[in-house]
C-alpha cells in the first residue's frame, strides 16, 4: 500500500484514518479550497452525508472526487 497516503481526522469525536492515492487527496484539497472549507470539514461532511455508513469513507471520498472532476470544465 505504498502508493496510498494516510491522513487522520476527528469525526464525531473519534479519530479515524483514511488512506487514498495522492491524486485523490489533491482533488479533495482543491474541492475544499473551492468550497472555502478545510479538508477536515469536507471529510466530515462526506462522512455525515453517507447514506450507508457501513460503506467505506475512503470510497465515498473517491466517488466525490471523481464526480467533482467530471463536473469541472475541461482545460
Amino acid at each position: 500500500m505504498k502508493h496510498l497516503r494516510k491522513r487522520s481526522f476527528s469525526l464525531g469525536g473519534h479519530r479515524t484514518s483514511v488512506a487514498l492515492e495522492p491524486a485523490f487527496w489533491a482533488a479533495l484539497e482543491a474541492l475544499a479550497q473551492r468550497r472555502a472549507v478545510s479538508l477536515s470539514a469536507l471529510v466530515a461532511q462526506v462522512d455525515a452525508d453517507r447514506a450507508d455508513p457501513s460503506l467505506p469513507l475512503a470510497s465515498a471520498l473517491r466517488v466525490l472526487a471523481l464526480r467533482e472532476a467530471a463536473a469541472q470544465p475541461g482545460d
